[in-house]
């Protein structure tokens, strides 16, 4: 083997953590290599974050002409839609963004790329194509895939999932979509706000780790774009009659019932990728939830950490280039830091959003410690200038206003969420939102607002109106 193929560092996966971490320790001198044998990117780029929020813009824009324009009292008359221009705008945005993570960037980085699937022969070695590479520090960041439930006739089906839906080249007439997740419901809303008749089958209920208030705001939103939502069924089997109708067989808690669609969308969740990695050979403990690590994201071989979607617990973009960010602290730096969770945010980007960091009220054991405050958007005099007045925002705090977890439900609920997580993560109370000056009109004055009826209680109280009455008697 030659010198050429040892280095500092070596990182399986090219998604947004293993690129995080290959630009930042590239840059401070570290010899770096980066092995990725399918896209640049991962499945952010190219099949999650930047492609599904693409297609909603799209389908958003074009339901609110349909639907929003008339009461603004424009007249439109919709002629037709042409969905290869809808995935055309699709794909024009990966290929905005692919020069950013491409090769050639990377390269200029100063880090060596490999183009192979990567895979441990020992400890300290990875076999990438014919290449044998040596490191003294190894990260895995081989993030996760569609998770396909052992459902009968599936495997013979001609199914999609969130790495194939965008390569479709017509709009499928009934898209029935297994799994109400966020990328179910997602996609589910995209499709039906573009015209598909559209069915979500989801076992338990639709977006099951959000908060229940939130999500019913939700399922009346899909219910109101006419999709049909199933919950508590059970998907008994999957037949292909030909090559435009599909037949799943359920059963609800009423009846077994056969629907007939065109498409089948799988969003059941995803599983880590550790399969290929020869993780046993390398002496890394891994489970069916991924790649064992401790607070510092190291494996059970403390040279090897891991992190994204292939460690967990949270599958989010933003959440691998936070790990990024802590392993190369521990890397380039030798400072022992650890993840801290207690400030994660997370949004689903359906129409509208719902947005969340902290606790929810499922997580409060002891509801009596607790208050929760809420502030309707309908109370927003933006929102109505905009005549989007759905939803509201909902506050967890203790009896002095400190916060421990925020809910959002509506239009930008995503872009305000941040001032919150901030505040969670320094350990504010409400006081860091009542005192501070909002513009008006704006959206963000809701987080004011919902933070001034937490203390309003204790401002109007008698005590308060008795000493304001006696200081008004004294005279100066």
């Amino acid at each position: 083997m030659s010198h050429d193929n040892a280095f500092d560092l070596a990182i399986i996966g090219g998604g947004s953590g293993g690129l995080s971490l290959a630009s930042g320790t590239a840059q401070l001198g570290l010899k770096v290599a980066l092995i990725e044998g399918h896209k640049m990117g991962g499945d952010c780029l190219n099949y999650g974050c930047v492609p599904s929020k693409a297609l909603l813009a799209a389908a958003k824009s074009i339901y609110q002409a349909q639907h929003q324009a008339p009461k603004f009292g424009a007249e439109l008359e919709f002629k037709a839609l042409d969905f290869s221009k809808v995935m055309q705008h699709v794909s024009s945005v990966i290929k905005t963004i692919e020069p950013h993570d491409s090769v050639e960037r990377f390269e200029s980085l100063g880090v060596h790329v490999f183009q192979e699937h990567g895979q441990f022969l020992d400890a300290n070695t990875i076999k990438a194509g014919e290449q044998t590479i040596k490191a003294k520090k190894i990260v895995v960041a081989t993030g996760s895939s569609p998770f396909i439930p052992p459902i009968k006739g599936i495997d013979n089906a001609d199914f999609l999932t969130n790495e194939t839906i965008f390569d479709l080249s017509i709009l499928p007439k009934h898209l029935i979509v297994i799994g109400g997740g966020p990328i179910g419901c997602e996609l589910a809303q995209a499709f039906a706000m573009l015209g598909s008749k559209v069915t979500i089958i989801e076992a338990m209920t639709i977006l099951p780790k959000d908060d229940e208030d939130c999500v019913a705001v939700i399922r009346q939103s899909l219910k109101d774009m006419g999709v049909d939502i199933l919950e508590g069924a059970k998907v008994n089997e999957v037949v292909q009659k030909n090559q435009s109708v599909i037949e799943v067989h359920i059963t609800t808690s009423s009846e077994d019932k056969t629907l007939t669609g065109s498409h089948i969308l799988v969003a059941t969740g995803r599983k880590p990728n550790v399969e290929k990695l020869s993780l046993d050979k390398a002496g890394v403990s891994f489970s069916k939830k991924g790649i064992e690590v401790n607070a510092r994201l190291q494996t059970s071989q403390k040279h090897i950490s891991a992190l994204g979607d292939v460690v967990g617990p949270y599958q989010f973009t933003h959440m691998a280039s936070y790990q990024a960010g802590i392993v190369l602290r521990n890397v380039a730096f030798k400072m022992p830091a650890k993840v801290n969770y207690s400030a994660v945010p997370w949004v689903t980007y359906t129409y509208p959003e719902l947005a969340h960091v902290g606790k929810s009220e499922n997580d409060i054991k002891e509801p009596s410690d607790f208050i929760i405050t809420k502030w309707p958007f309908s109370e927003s005099d933006r929102a109505q200038t905009e005549d989007e007045t759905t939803g509201f925002i909902k506050v967890i705090t203790d009896k002095k206003g400190r916060i421990f977890g925020v809910t959002i439900v509506g239009i930008h609920a995503g872009e305000l969420i941040l001032p919150w997580v901030m505040a969670l993560r320094e350990g504010k109370s409400l006081r860091a939102f009542t005192d501070t000056i909002a513009a008006y009109p704006t959206l963000s004055e809701v987080s004011k607002q919902v933070s001034g009826e937490f203390y309003k209680p204790k401002l109007f109280s008698k005590k308060v109106r008795t000493l304001v009455s006696w200081l008004q008697k004294l005279w100066w």
